[in-house]
């Protein structure tokens, strides 16, 4: 297969003729057409007709937006080097990769204990920290597997690309590792356009830069690649998708951390099942789970090759209520596509945090009610004294407390008299005479609320791999034959069209069905090239076209008629010429099926030859 795609340019390594750079690739023709037209199916599937709003935001971004998310601080893999040759790995794969080698090693086969061992250590390898991952590696006596050579211990490894933006060099920045924080910034823009309602959702496609440590496999972990998020903004109170019944039925494949702790298998469950017993979390995250398994279907994603992983407690974001990886089974293994995230509200908080622009909504109460306010009051001559030109840093860090840290830090002082702060990196003692809790009732006619948010978030190039991957076949009895079984949807091209020969009599019927299928909007190709027939059907098979028309001589009579093969069952029918530009576009838009058209024309069973 990855000859064929090579061969065909669906995609191949940037800068080849320089000798390539590991993680960066160019799609070709083939490779441009299918994954635009799966990005126009996301659109309509996602945008269209779940009415979301979609912003095209800038990649480069300021280092002060992915401070605030924690990026800066918190995106990072661990790695580790060769002593020697300074080369290096991301760490959970090479012990992964090592533990692999030694459960498939033939000449020392491992005891039933020792397989369960690795086994459980390959499932929760995600979710080890630096100290576990170390451990582990030693355990095992994980080697460079390049040179054999000693590897050191796992260190941190900031996987953003920085830059600098402006001539100056003074405004630090980096190229966006994800698109979400583009939407999080506009929010209020968003809300706004809106209405001030929720709950409503944006998406975004574009992208983002990850300087991935070891890239691999392909187009599965890739320094540049193309995501599709969406952040559905929601009220954390009521966290309801009215809709949800539309897809309560749908069974999905279903891999609990319940289950990944205890080694049980995944399950068959449908998802009204699943929110009802608590496994996922709420519906609205159920119902982005079931359109993102109903999307994977209609691009040609193998329903027995996909699964819902849920992150285990220590894998998952301190912040995230619930998170499901879509996940597709490859011959790199199991390879997580899409992840369904329920964020809370962090990040609106966090943006609130930096910036002092609260990114809240407002929401009207029936009946006004009496709250509790509880504030912070620096003192600002007691703070100005203690920390002279930081003074205001820390004035400015206390103000912003909410109503948890308010209450922390009241606990704080009652108990130990004293509470520490890192502020810019230093450390703050603050006491008891610089600030004093303030409490109060209030009545309010709305209520501010800082909306949670569930995140589906779609890596393109995995998708695109794990489709064509599941799409992979050969003919049979022709083993050299591979094609690709791409629904019309997705496929490249819809259309080839075929002369049986170089006759020029063919020209005229071949020009004006070429001109009619682009006024269709069917994208098509005209192959008159020399060499029989059947080669130039296994030609077009090669790059996933579904279907194929061919004019033959029986076409020159009048009324003028075609033949239309179907590419999987190589079935053909014949048709009058002027109805193919609407049937074909009817089956490349998924209006009609192959079944359909052929009970309504007749079957054709061969190709009259060229008369003496």
């Amino acid at each position: 297969m990855e000859d064929l795609l090579k061969r065909r340019f669906f995609y191949d390594n940037s800068f080849a003729i320089y000798g390539g750079v590991t993680g960066l690739f160019d799609f070709g023709p083939m490779g441009c057409a299918m994954k635009t037209n799966m990005l126009n199916l996301w659109r309509k599937h996602f945008i269209i007709e779940e009415g979301m709003l979609e912003v095209e935001c800038s990649m480069l971004t300021p280092e002060p937006v992915l401070k605030a998310s924690g990026h800066v601080e918190r995106f990072a893999d661990l790695m580790v080097k060769d002593l020697k040759t300074g080369e290096c790995f991301r760490a959970d794969h090479l012990l992964e990769a090592h533990l692999e080698k030694l459960l498939k090693d033939k000449k020392a086969p491992v005891t039933p204990e020792k397989r369960e061992e690795y086994e459980q250590v390959m499932r929760e390898v995600d979710n080890f920290d630096k100290e576990t991952l170390d451990q582990k590696l030693k355990l095992y006596d994980v080697k460079s597997p390049i040179t054999g050579n000693a590897l050191s211990e796992p260190i941190e490894f900031n996987l953003m690309f920085s830059t600098s933006i402006g001539p100056t060099g003074q405004i630090p920045g980096f190229l966006r590792p994800e698109t979400a924080q583009g939407i999080f910034v506009n929010f209020k823009r968003l809300l706004e356009f809106n209405q001030g309602k929720l709950p409503f959702a944006a998406a975004q496609i574009g992208n983002s830069f990850r300087n991935e440590i070891s890239p691999r496999s392909g187009l599965l972990r890739v320094r540049e690649f193309c995501m599709a998020e969406i952040e559905h903004f929601v009220d954390p109170s009521d966290k309801n998708q009215p809709k949800f019944s539309q897809v309560a039925d749908t069974v999905v494949t279903l891999y609990s951390a319940e289950n990944q702790l205890s080694g049980k298998a995944s399950v068959q469950m449908s998802l009204g099942e699943a929110v009802s017993k608590g496994i996922i979390a709420n519906n609205v995250l159920g119902y982005f789970m079931a359109r993102i398994y109903l999307y994977c279907m209609k691009i040609g994603v193998k329903h027995e090759k996909f699964r819902f992983r849920q992150h285990l407690d220590n894998e998952m974001a301190h912040y995230a209520c619930d998170c499901w990886d879509a996940e597709t089974k490859t011959s790199y293994g199991w390879v997580e596509c899409v992840g369904c995230a329920d964020r809370s509200c962090y990040d609106l908080k966090q943006h609130t945090k930096a910036t002092k622009v609260a990114m809240v909504a407002e929401k009207k109460l029936p009946e006004p009610k009496i709250i509790e306010v509880i504030e912070a009051q620096p003192q600002k001559g007691t703070v100005g004294k203690a920390f002279k030109k930081d003074a205001k840093s820390v004035m400015e860090f206390l103000s912003n407390f909410n109503e948890c840290d308010v209450e922390e830090l009241e606990s704080a002082l009652k108990s130990k008299g004293e509470m520490t702060y890192k502020i810019d990196g230093k450390s703050f003692c603050i006491t008891s005479d610089m600030v004093s809790v303030k409490r109060y009732e209030k009545k309010v006619h709305v209520e501010e609320i800082t909306p949670s948010v569930i995140e589906p978030s779609f890596g393109v190039g995995r998708l695109m791999y794990s489709v064509l991957e599941h799409n992979y076949a050969v003919r049979e009895g022709d083993d050299q034959r591979g094609y690709f079984t791409l629904p019309p949807l997705i496929s490249p091209l819809k259309c080839s069209v075929l002369p049986l020969s170089n006759n020029e009599q063919f020209k005229p019927l071949v020009q004006k069905l070429a001109s009619e299928l682009s006024k269709a909007g069917v994208s098509h190709r005209v192959d008159d090239s020399s060499g029989s027939i059947g080669r130039r059907y296994a030609r077009t098979d090669e790059i996933a076209i579904p279907f194929g028309v061919t004019i033959d001589f029986d076409s020159l009579k009048e009324p003028h008629t075609a033949t239309l093969r179907e590419r999987d069952s190589m079935e053909q029918i014949r048709a009058p010429l002027n109805d193919l530009p609407g049937v074909l576009h009817d089956l490349s838009t998924d209006v009609t099926t192959w079944k359909q058209v052929a009970e309504k024309y007749p079957k054709f069973v061969g190709q009259e030859a060229a008369p003496k």
